[in-house]
């Protein structure tokens, strides 16, 4: 965090930033910085009757309160440069096939001249040069530049994989992109901008907070402003250094020198684990998640169902419904189909050999079945309606199977069927694995105050018991999309924010529907334009890591505000006592802190005031450590923390500071 390479460019930028175009936008450090430019001229001019040493060292700690604040931002912001260089780089670098139009011919082109529509070749060894979609052809694709994952994976036209990434490199084969961004917009453009911070915009809280501060400053510095009349109405009148000082300790420089760089640091981390956020309104509406929804496969289970049992109807026996269940699976490559044959193998020593007369079967849409035919009789295995669909209603053992396959659901499986020569032999019970772990999250996040809802394509007996098992708060079975964006429509109005991950052009109204759309990188164009996140590595338990950050960023704000107004409270202690007990001596029972002088509590007050904003640089950039405990303990946590530390750390720090400014003869 406080490297040279950061260090360094961040201390030049503070300087930078001193441009009254720029630091106008934190109208708390401008009006700062006017303060100081003001005694600054005054010095000069010789304007002012205290001493010339003080009134210098008045000027040299206003000055570095505004570095400091520019200091913290620029820090952030540079934090990202790294990331930032070595993208721009990659995107200086890459050339584009561009398809001609007749046949496979190309010729090359730049990148940045690409329009969005044109039909790309991208062959063995090459940079993706721009964001499009597969249009033809299958490729392994490395995407470590971009996610960090040195583990390929799999591109191909027309399914939900078929989204790439300007920057990602083939490793095999060849596939046709068709360019979907425009130019200047593309996804490297706004990861570039995002980790440099150069185009982030505030978000709506942090405009509150901004509108908040300003209103303050303007309250005091009217209060300050009629102070002389009120100093000569007692007979006395208070210098203009003096008047400075106290606006400056009055209105909120420490949580306005550190806000944007607060919101900065939290996009910043977020970017860290692999999380683009179009808008920092996307992270701030993660932390205040009220609905979570999560797909189940791949999500809360691992994604693989095995085969764990065997159930066959009355009159066949368990080995005649493993052999026939293994050799409707021989010729499946699917994790199920290897799962079964697996099973079968080692609780029954089944030959797991396809005879060399087998006609393959395969998996369709419309059969939802799959197996083999062996001398004109063909061995089944499928979905259960699918398989009694295709029987006589009367088929013997219909109903005996419905009861198993029932049974099974019951406990969290998915039953198959399996049949040979149209004779009903049993069902095939495979389990969905609940990842490790997940039941613990899914309690923090009850912790949370976030209610959690599973979505599965299953049937409501299965998803039950699979919810159960996993313990999330509700769930909702055979989903369609039109049900995904039901249910999210019913929950925002009911007043509450909804986040979903998805990865599929079915998942992108629901996407676009929710507060917090996190869509998989490796998913189609469409999810990844409707969501307002992407993730990077295509981990949809990575969603509630988000909804973790986007609380420690409102925490991190929250608390660090929380801090400035009991440090200023407490600073009030300090100065107003000194400034006053010459024309009112009864204010110096205020003096609790025992502060030598007038002129050594003011001093003291803006060196801590200017100090206590790089002390408080770490905390902003680490944020807030996040803890899962209901709003009611969680506001009494910040209050007693951080509003009690910002009581008395000033008290102390003001004290010791007075004690060196009087050793050393500074006032």
């Amino acid at each position: 965090m406080f490297s040279g390479e950061l260090i360094v460019p961040a201390i030049g930028d503070a300087f930078k930033k001193l441009d009254p175009r720029q630091l106008i936008k934190n109208p708390v450090l401008f009006t700062t910085a006017v303060i100081a430019l003001l005694l600054t001229v005054l010095l000069a001019i010789g304007g002012e009757k205290l001493g010339i040493g003080f009134q210098f060292q008045l000027i040299v700690w206003l000055w570095l309160t505004v570095l400091f604040g520019t200091f913290a931002e620029a820090l952030a912001e540079g934090r990202g440069r790294a990331q930032a260089a070595s993208l721009r780089a990659t995107k200086s670098e890459l050339q584009a096939k561009r398809l001609t139009g007749v046949g496979d011919t190309w010729g090359m082109i730049e990148a940045w001249r690409l329009a969005k529509g044109e039909i790309l070749l991208v062959e063995t060894g090459d940079l993706i040069p721009a964001d499009g979609e597969v249009v033809e052809g299958v490729a392994s694709v490395n995407e470590a530049a971009i996610t960090g994952e040195s583990a390929p994976v799999i591109r191909e036209a027309g399914g939900d994989r078929s989204a790439v990434t300007a920057g990602t490199r083939v490793i095999s084969d060849r596939i046709k992109v068709r360019v979907t961004q425009e130019p200047g917009q593309g996804f490297l453009d706004r990861m570039i901008a995002l980790v440099e911070g150069a185009e982030r915009q505030k978000t709506p809280n942090e405009i509150a907070l901004t509108i908040l501060l300003v209103g303050l400053t303007i309250i005091f510095l009217i209060a300050v402003g009629t102070i002389p009349g009120f100093a000569s109405y007692a007979g006395g009148s208070v210098p203009v250094a003096i008047l400075a000082a106290l606006l400056i300790t009055l209105i909120p420089t420490t949580i306005a020198a550190l806000l944007s760089a607060i919101g900065i640091a939290g996009m910043d981390r977020l970017i860290r684990f692999n999380v683009l956020a179009k808008s920092g309104r996307a992270v701030e509406a993660a932390g205040d998640v009220d609905t979570l929804l999560l797909d189940k496969t791949g999500t809360i289970t691992i994604g693989d169902r095995q085969a764990s049992e065997f159930r066959p109807v009355t009159g066949i026996e368990v080995k005649a419904l493993a052999d026939a269940a293994m050799l409707a699976s021989l010729a499946d490559e699917t994790p199920e189909g290897r799962s079964i044959v697996v099973l079968a193998r080692d609780k029954f020593a089944a030959a797991a050999t396809l005879p060399s007369d087998a006609e393959v079967i395969p998996f369709t849409a419309q059969t939802r079945a799959s197996g083999v035919k062996v001398g004109g009789v063909a061995v089944l295995k499928g979905a259960v309606d699918s398989i009694l669909k295709s029987l006589a209603t009367d088929a013997p053992g219909a109903a005996e199977l419905k009861k198993i396959t029932d049974d099974i659901a019951r406990g969290g499986k998915t039953p198959l069927a399996v049949v040979r020569d149209d004779r009903l032999l049993g069902a095939v019970a495979l389990k969905d694995v609940v990842k490790a772990g997940v039941r613990e999250r899914f309690a923090e996040l009850r912790r949370m105050g976030i209610r959690t809802v599973m979505i599965t394509g299953d049937n409501p007996l299965t998803a039950a018991a699979i919810a159960a098992e996993a313990g999330v708060d509700d769930f909702l079975a055979e989903a369609t999309p039109e049900d995904k964006l039901e249910l999210i429509r019913k929950e925002q109005q009911g007043g509450k924010l909804v986040a979903m991950c998805g990865d599929g052009t079915n998942d992108a109204p629901a996407l676009a529907q929710a507060d917090v759309g996190v869509a998989m990188n490796t998913g189609t164009q469409a999810a990844r334009e409707a969501g307002n996140m992407v993730d990077l590595d295509s981990d949809p338990t990575k969603l509630i890591e988000v909804v973790g950050l986007g609380k420690q960023l409102l925490m991190t704000r929250g608390a660090l505000t929380t801090f400035s107004i009991a440090n200023d409270v407490a600073k009030y202690f300090a100065i107003i006592p000194a400034m006053f007990v010459a024309l009112y001596p009864g204010l110096g029972v205020l003096n609790i802190m025992g502060l030598a002088s007038p002129q050594s509590a003011i001093l003291s007050a803006i060196i801590f005031n200017a100090l206590i904003i790089p002390c408080l640089v770490p905390l902003a950039l680490k944020g807030v450590k996040y803890r899962a405990i209901g709003a009611g303990p969680l506001l009494a946590r910040n209050l007693a923390v951080y509003g009690l530390g910002g009581l008395i750390a000033p008290f102390v720090g003001i004290k010791l500071i007075d004690l060196a400014v009087v050793s050393l003869h500074l006032a």
